[in-house]
Parts: C-alpha cells; structure tokens; sequence
C-alpha cells in the first residue's frame, strides 16, 4: 500500500494544475532544463506559502525562481512569473497594481498581456480568444452564468482567479463569493479565504443579516488563528 500524500503536497499538486505554473516540461518532451525544474518547483511553493499567510517563505521562493529564470536572459519568462503572482493577488482579492510585471510587459507574449488586462478587469473581446481555455467563459458571464462558468473550473487555482477577476470587473454574487469561500475553505487557503469571507460579511451586513454577518466573522476569527 502506498503511504498516505500529505495535505500539504495534495494542495501543492493542485496548484500545478494551473496553466500558468506548468513552467516545467510535460512527461512526453524530453526532460526539461534544470532551470526550468528549479523555477517551476519554487513558483509552487510560493504561491502555495503566499495563500497560507507564510510572508517569508513566499518571498524566498519567489526570489528563487526569478534567480532560476533570470539565468534565461528571457524577459518573457520573468514576466511569466510575475503574472502567476498577479494572478495569486487577484485570487485573493488583492487588486494593488501587477508593477513588477508591468515592467516586463513588452516583452511577454500577446497572451499573457491578454491575461493581464483580464485580470485587471479590462480584456477585450481579442484578449479574451487568447486567454487559456479554463477562463474564457468566465470571462464574459455575468450573475448566475458566472458562478456557473467558475464552478465548472476543476483547478481550484483558475477556479478563484476567474472570481476573483470577475469581482474586479464588478460580479459580485452572492453565489460566486460562496464558490469563493468554499474554495479557499477547502484547499486551506488562509489568505484569499479571509479576503472573500470580508466580501460575504460585507453582503451579509448590507443585506441585515447581523446573525449571518456575526457567524461570519466567527469563522474569519478561527482562520486568522495562527498555529
């Protein structure tokens, strides 16, 4: 019988489900450079300690692959990064600008500029054929179809982008922040659970449900709770 997989690495291994973490090359192509295994393994754990509230594990990792990637001389590929770190942000309701991948833009390619604008809630009809399939029909949905498209996400990574960029963009239901919440809930996401928890308290309070917004908060207080 094979030893049980540790909570922790089946969260990791849902993470590289997402298009933008596949930095490493499939099974089939030949081995990929060590470069590549170096960035790919550390983009991973960051954004698996970034989700978790670890602050210094996340900048070390980041720090580490960008220093795997910068072996390149390819801009593109530090762009590539700092857009999955754009897309962590978004799925935890950090809407602050992506400067850091500003910066690289110009040299990244159509598609990940096409991301970027989506998730800063301005993709065009152009950006959203060049985005990756997983988001392409949340992009354009609106109220009960949203929450549907984003549902439909097997990758609970894409699945809180695709809410989270739908927020930015003003969708903001209540069945979509639910999706949200059981999401982060489930991976034991502590960061971006709190953030869209402070969205549905939000609902809650302007809806008066006080009983609802205070068994809210209850739940906020037990994920803010530190080991």
């Amino acid at each position: 019988m094979k030893p049980a997989v540790p909570p922790h690495r089946m969260r990791a291994r849902a993470l590289a489900g997402s298009a933008l973490l596949v930095l490493a090359g499939c099974g089939s192509q030949p081995p990929a450079p060590q470069w590549q295994r170096e960035a790919h393994g550390a983009a991973e754990r960051a954004v698996q300690a970034y989700f978790e509230g670890r602050e210094r594990v996340e900048q070390a990792e980041f720090d580490r692959a960008r220093a795997a990637l910068s072996r390149t001389g390819d801009p593109a590929q530090l762009a590539r990064l700092e857009l999955l770190r754009c897309a962590a942000q978004i799925a935890s309701l950090d809407t602050a600008p992506c400067e850091r991948f500003a910066a690289l833009a110009a040299d990244a390619n159509p598609a990940e500029q096409a991301y970027a604008r989506y998730l800063e809630g301005r993709a065009s009809a152009a950006d959203v054929a060049l985005l990756p399939q997983a988001q392409r029909a949340a992009a354009t949905a609106s109220g009960a179809p949203l929450a549907a498209a984003v549902a439909a996400q097997p990758d609970p990574l894409a699945r809180l982008v695709a809410a989270g960029a739908g927020l930015v963009r003003g969708e903001a239901s209540p069945q979509l922040v639910q999706l949200a919440v059981d999401t982060a809930s489930q991976q034991g996401w502590r960061r971006p659970l709190l953030a869209w928890l402070g969205v549905q308290i939000g609902l809650a309070e302007r809806a008066g449900q006080e009983q609802e917004a205070q068994r809210l908060r209850r739940r906020a207080a037990i994920a803010r709770q530190e080991p």
